[in-house]
C-alpha cells in the first residue's frame, strides 16, 4: 500500500518523502514526453520493489502484483530494467532461487513462479507432478543469464555451479525428457510427461509443459517462440563455452543453435500471408496467434525482409501491454526509432490499460536506455557501446548509469555524444552514430572511423576509445 501511495504522489506532481531508497540513475530529454515517460516508468518499476527481509530475500514483483512473487518469463525480460534501476541484488538473488530448483523429479523444470516466502507460488504448483510450466522457461532463463554477464560483467551468472548445472541438464536431459530435439518438434506427442492418471480438466495436468507462451489453446504441439528460444539458449551456450575455451563444444552449440533457426525459416514462413505461423496444433495445422515478439527478442531471423514484415505486422496488431513491453527496444534496435518512441510513450500514457503491469514500466526503462540512447554491453571486450536512437532532434542525457561494474554519464546531442567514467576502472566506449562517415571528431580531433552495416542494411560509423577512471571524452560527426 506505502508502495502504490508513493507512486500516486509522484505521477501526480506531489512533493513527498518516500521510506523507499531511490537508485541514482536520471535521466533529461528536451523532449518532455520522453522525460516524463522515464520517471513514470521508474517510479512504478521502483514501487515493485520487495522487502529484502522477506523470506526469499531481495526480490521484485514480476508476475500479477497481487501475487507478490516473480515468474520466469518476467524476470528474464525485467531484468535489465532492474540492473538499471540499482535492483542488483534482487537480480542475482531471484535468478539464483530459479537455477536452484530444477530437479529430475519435475522432469528437469524449476519453479516457474516463486513468492517473497520464498515458496513455488500456489497459484502454479502443487507438488511435483502437478503444476503449470511453460516450457519456454529454461531457454528464458540461459539467455537471460547471457544477458546479466554482459550487461555487468559479473560472471557469477555464468560460471558458479549451480549456473553451468543448469544449463547442462537444459541441454541435455530437459530435451530429451521434453521431446524438444529438432528433429521431433513437428512430431512430439501432446502432454509429455503428465500425471497419471491424466485430467485434462485439471490446468496443473494439461499446463504441465506448454509449449509456448501463447497460452490461449489447449492443442499446441510447438510454438515457434520455443524453437526461437532453444535457438537463441544454444547460441548463448556458444558464447560461453568459447569464453571458457571449449572451442569444439562452442562450434557444436553453434551449429545446434542454427539447426534450430533453420527450421524457422524453412517451415514456418507462410508464403501467402507474407508472415510466420506462430504455432502448430496436435492436429498437424500451422496457426497465428501471439508469438512474432519473440522472434525479435531472440533475435532468430536473419532474412531482413522477413524482419521487416515482421515488426509491420506487429505495428498492425492490436497486442497486449506485455508484447508491448518487449517492443520499445526491439522497435529501436532493429531501425525503427519511430516506432519504438510510440510504443514508449503508448505504454506510459495514464489512459493505458494494465500499464501497471510489472513488466510495462520495467520494459520502458530498458526501452529507452538500451532502445533510445542505445546502450549496450560486451563484457568479454570490456565494451560500452552506444548509438542515439532519437527520430527528432532533441538532446538526452543519462547520469549514474551502472553498467560493467562501472558508473557512466551520456549525454547524446544530434550527432554528437559524451561519455563519462566515473567508475573505478577504464573501459572501452564504441562511440556509434548512424551513417557512412569516413572520419568522426574524438575530443576536436579527426580520427578514422570504422563502418558496420546491420542486419537491416542500415550503416553506423564508429571509433573505441580506452576511457580511463575520472575521465570524459566527446565524439561527433564533422
Amino acid at each position: 500500500m506505502i508502495k502504490r501511495l508513493f507512486f500516486c504522489l509522484y505521477v501526480a506532481g506531489i512533493t513527498c518523502t518516500s521510506a523507499i531508497a531511490q537508485p541514482s540513475v536520471e535521466f533529461a530529454s528536451s523532449d518532455t514526453a520522453l522525460q516524463n515517460s522515464f520517471y513514470r516508468a521508474k517510479a512504478l518499476a521502483l514501487s515493485y520493489k520487495g522487502n529484502p527481509a522477506d523470506p526469499v530475500g531481495p526480490w521484485y514483483e514480476a508476475a500479477l502484483p497481487s501475487r507478490q512473487a516473480f515468474c520466469i518469463r518476467d524476470v528474464s525480460h525485467q531484468s535489465i530494467g532492474a540492473e538499471i534501476l540499482g535492483m542488483s541484488a534482487e537480480n542475482k538473488n531471484m535468478l539464483t532461487h530459479f537455477v536452484s530448483n530444477i530437479s529430475a523429479s519435475k522432469d528437469w523444470c524449476t519453479f516457474w513462479e516463486m513468492n517473497k516466502f520464498g515458496k513455488p507460488a500456489p497459484e502454479d504448483y502443487r507438488n511435483d507432478k502437478e503444476f503449470w510450466y511453460n516450457l519456454n522457461a529454461n531457454f528464458e532463463l540461459v539467455y537471460a543469464c547471457w544477458r546479466m554477464y554482459q550487461w555487468t560483467g559479473d560472471k557469477y551468472y555464468i560460471s558458479s555451479p549451480v549456473f553451468k548445472q543448469f544449463f547442462t541438464a537444459t541441454l541435455t536431459s530437459y530435451i530429451t525428457k521434453w521431446k524438444l530435439e529438432a528433429d521431433s518438434l513437428l512430431k512430439r506427442p501432446p502432454y509429455l510427461n503428465a500425471p497419471v492418471p491424466f485430467n485434462v480438466k485439471d490446468y496443473f495436468h494439461r499446463c504441465r509443459g506448454i509449449p509456448s507462451y501463447y497460452e490461449a489453446r489447449d492443442d499446441i504441439k510447438i510454438g515457434i517462440d520455443l524453437i526461437a528460444a532453444i535457438a537463441r539458449a544454444y547460441k548463448c551456450s556458444a558464447a560461453m563455452e568459447s569464453l571458457w575455451g571449449n572451442r569444439e563444444k562452442s562450434e557444436a552449440y553453434t551449429r545446434m543453435s542454427e539447426n534450430y533457426r533453420q527450421q524457422i525459416d524453412e517451415k514456418w514462413w507462410d508464403d501467402s500471408a507474407q508472415q510466420y505461423h506462430t504455432y502448430y496444433t496436435n492436429n498437424s495445422i500451422f496457426g497465428n496467434g501471439e508469438g512474432a515478439t519473440f522472434l525479435l527478442w531472440y533475435d532468430v531471423l536473419n532474412d531482413s525482409s522477413r524482419i521487416r514484415k515482421t515488426i509491420a505486422q506487429l505495428v498492425d496488431t492490436t497486442l497486449n501491454v506485455e508484447n508491448r513491453s518487449y517492443l520499445s527496444y526491439q522497435f529501436a534496435r532493429y531501425g525503427y526509432a519511430d516506432e519504438a518512441y510510440r510504443n514508449i510513450l503508448h505504454l506510459m500514457h495514464p489512459a493505458t490499460e494494465r500499464r501497471e503491469y510489472p513488466e510495462v514500466s520495467f520494459g520502458v526503462m530498458e526501452g529507452i536506455v538500451q532502445g533510445v540512447m542505445g546502450v549496450s554491453a560486451d563484457a568479454g571486450s570490456n565494451r560500452i557501446t552506444t548509438l542515439y536512437n532519437y527520430p527528432f532532434q532533441h538532446c538526452a542525457s543519462i547520469d549514474h548509469l551502472n553498467i560493467l561494474s562501472a558508473e557512466v554519464n551520456l549525454k547524446h546531442c544530434k550527432k554528437e555524444s559524451t561519455l563519462t567514467n566515473n567508475g573505478k576502472k577504464a573501459v572501452t566506449w564504441r562511440a556509434a552514430f548512424h551513417g557512412s562517415h569516413s572520419l568522426l571528431l574524438m575530443n576536436g580531433k579527426k580520427v578514422k572511423a570504422f563502418l558496420h552495416t546491420e542486419i537491416m542494411g542500415n550503416q553506423t560509423s564508429y571509433t573505441d576509445i580506452r576511457l580511463l577512471p575520472g575521465k570524459t571524452a566527446t565524439v561527433a560527426v564533422p
